[in-house]
């Protein structure tokens, strides 16, 4: 049977949004999950704005110990700078518990973005 849906989890990773400046997401804890993977869906973009994404990890909550994921652990189909109005995948194939992504911006004015977290639960179904 066709059951995608019984066997993942979805979470906010960062709330639908005209970004202006650099932001982070939601902290996704790994804790239960086999795998993450996260979703990007960008919109409109403002004034030539010039806006990438990656994952942050870290072993504990603490905002200051969430550093960039090594390029070896993170698999995508993100280019350096995101365009509008199209949807990409990060997936994170590291060890730390947990893991957020990262908006950074090099310039421009803003970008409409949003993420959600896809994760592999290892208890199924999901409820």
């Amino acid at each position: 049977m066709r059951d995608l849906y019984s066997n993942i989890a979805a979470t906010l990773a960062l709330a639908p949004a005209v970004q202006a400046a650099a932001a982070t997401g939601a902290t996704i804890d790994l804790q239960a999950a086999r795998s993450v993977a996260f979703v990007v869906n960008t919109g409109a973009i403002e004034g030539d704005g010039d806006f990438g994404v990656t994952i942050q990890e870290s072993d504990t909550t603490t905002s200051g110990d969430f550093a960039d994921a090594a390029a070896a652990v993170i698999d995508t189909d993100a280019p350096d700078t995101l365009e509008a109005s199209a949807s990409y995948r990060l997936g994170y194939r590291g060890f730390k518990r947990y893991v957020r992504l990262s908006l950074t911006k090099a310039g421009g004015t803003s970008i409409a973005a949003g993420a959600v977290a896809v994760t592999e639960p290892l208890t199924r179904p999901v409820a």
